[in-house]
């Protein structure tokens, strides 16, 4: 009898084409069904919270597979990771219910967004964080964050090739910081769901507010027109993580 897990996940996605198996590149998907096939002596699909695109990074990762193995959870962590490369690790196992599925039952995903706001960017920051060396009104930016709480229709922030059925999103949290003594600025998110590129999306109207080319109000002004065109550009992929995903202990 097959034994559903939970796994929590995290990677560099520096080097990866993105989550998601594709017919070319090395996805992290791929490298997770390859390893737990091999573990298991048979195909084993992996099914995500979510599908970060290339360069996108993850502390916190979901993802489900079941197993035929009799095999307890810390030996599945311990399997696994030395079937991966160092820039991807399962960080837990858990048995899950036969029923859980990690994308559906998720209730809440937290992401960040890292920015390193200073003339110089330090080498070690250069594939975990945007660049953006231009002075920064960092609390016009949180004052244009928070008008993002709550629910609206963000299809003002979708990237294109999305096929979601609506753009109909809830945000509970939306928040921009400074590091305290460091030229990092820190965008959070939080919701039940988000659209393809959204976070990445606001990330940069945020910074055209904090560069002072867009009033903060206008962030409203972005949302009511449901206009890709009217956002900002969008920010790099490798100043994104996501964080972490949350589930109602039911669901496990």
């Amino acid at each position: 009898m097959s034994r559903t897990f939970k796994l929590t996940i995290a990677y560099d996605g520096s080097e990866f084409i993105g989550w998601q198996r594709q017919a070319s590149g090395v996805s992290i998907q791929g490298l997770l069904e390859d390893a737990l096939s091999e573990l298991d002596g048979r195909a084993v699909t992996v099914i995500g919270a979510g599908r970060t695109d290339a360069g996108v990074h993850a502390r916190g990762q979901v993802a489900a597979a079941a197993l035929e193995r009799d095999i307890d959870a810390a030996a599945v962590v311990r399997a696994v990771n030395i079937r991966l490369p160092a820039s991807v690790r399962i960080l837990d196992a858990t048995p899950a219910g036969k029923d859980f599925h990690a994308r559906f039952d998720a209730r809440l995903k937290s992401y960040r967004y890292r920015i390193w706001n200073a003339g110089v960017l330090s080498p070690f920051e250069r594939s975990y964080a945007w660049h953006v060396p231009m002075a920064l009104d960092v609390p016009a930016m949180a004052d244009a964050a928070a008008a993002l709480c709550g629910t609206h229709d963000f299809a003002a922030f979708q990237g294109t090739g999305s096929d979601t059925q609506t753009t109909v999103r809830t945000v509970t949290r939306s928040s921009v910081e400074r590091d305290a003594g460091s030229p990092l600025i820190v965008y959070d998110a939080a919701g039940a769901g988000f659209l393809r590129h959204m976070v990445r999306n606001i990330v940069g109207t945020l910074v055209e507010i904090g560069r002072g080319r867009r009033p903060v109000a206008s962030m409203g002004d972005v949302l009511a027109s449901r206009d890709r065109a009217a956002a900002g550009p969008t920010a790099p992929a490798q100043g994104l993580f996501l964080m972490a995903v949350a589930y109602d202990e039911q669901k496990l």
